[in-house]
């Protein structure tokens, strides 16, 4: 691609991404008040199963090691995190987890994210997270603000994130740490957010196909719509939770001593 040519598809996706903060934001604000009466009370955080207390998350992880959740800055060597709703740099445009929340995912999940990061460092790439666990409620929360399932998930049905084996991710450059441009932003609610979509630069096109097939190659699955999100399968192993970030502090300061 030429280098007015890229200056141009940059300009476009600047502009997808402003149409899209006011697509969403019409949504939240004028479209949500709307389908409140017609569906009814919001959604409460008591519609499905899960786990609340810490006592009862060490009880499952008692009797399976694999579904502790797992720190992924302490755990893989060079992962970096920026948590995106630990700010206001998101979709919603607010802060949804406290601005020290950790990247966590199970210990199997972790384990063969691990191995996606050591493959990549090979071709001199590396991980970003944007997000993994993310605590029940904050999903009712979601989704009591947009209510559409192109955008957040059904508390009703529960998410790959609140089973702690869902991750949103990003490629960067192992030199400088700098983003792998990938075509759009993280949370890009458009068709080019797609993994069938092909009017990209055949860069892109590559950089997409090489995180999606390695993080394939170690059992986590594409969300077809979006190219950063995976989750790790098989997804009904995995129980509901509903536990604060701070549970998990004390374990990240003990790991680092």
């Amino acid at each position: 691609m030429t280098e007015n040519r890229h200056r141009a598809f940059k300009y476009h996706n600047k502009i997808m991404n402003w149409q899209q903060t006011i697509t969403l934001s019409f949504i939240v604000f004028f479209i949500q008040p709307v389908k409140t009466l017609a569906i009814g009370s919001p959604v409460s955080d008591s519609s499905l199963p899960v786990i609340r207390t810490v006592a009862a998350y060490q009880k499952t992880i008692k009797n399976n090691s694999g579904k502790q959740l797992i720190d992924l800055q302490t755990f893989i060597p060079g992962i970096i995190a920026e948590m995106r709703y630990a700010a206001e740099n998101n979709f919603m445009q607010q802060q949804l987890y406290p601005a020290n929340a950790l990247a966590l995912l199970r210990l199997d999940a972790a384990i063969a994210l691990k191995k996606v990061q050591l493959e990549l460092n090979q071709a001199q790439l590396g991980l970003k997270i944007w997000d993994a666990y993310r605590p029940y409620s904050i999903t009712v929360k979601m989704w009591n603000l947009i209510k559409d399932e192109r955008f957040v998930a059904d508390p009703r049905k529960g998410s790959g994130h609140n089973r702690g084996i869902a991750v949103d991710l990003t490629l960067i450059n192992l030199i400088d740490s700098q983003e792998i441009f990938m075509g759009t932003g993280f949370d890009h609610f458009s068709d080019t957010a797609h993994h069938g979509f092909k009017n990209l630069p055949d860069d892109v096109l590559a950089k997409r196909k090489l995180l999606k097939l390695t993080m394939e190659k170690y059992g986590f699955k594409a969300l077809e719509t979006e190219w950063w999100h995976y989750y790790f399968i098989p997804t009904d192993k995995y129980e509901l939770l509903d536990l604060p970030f701070k549970a998990f502090q004390k374990d990240k300061k003990h790991n680092q001593h």
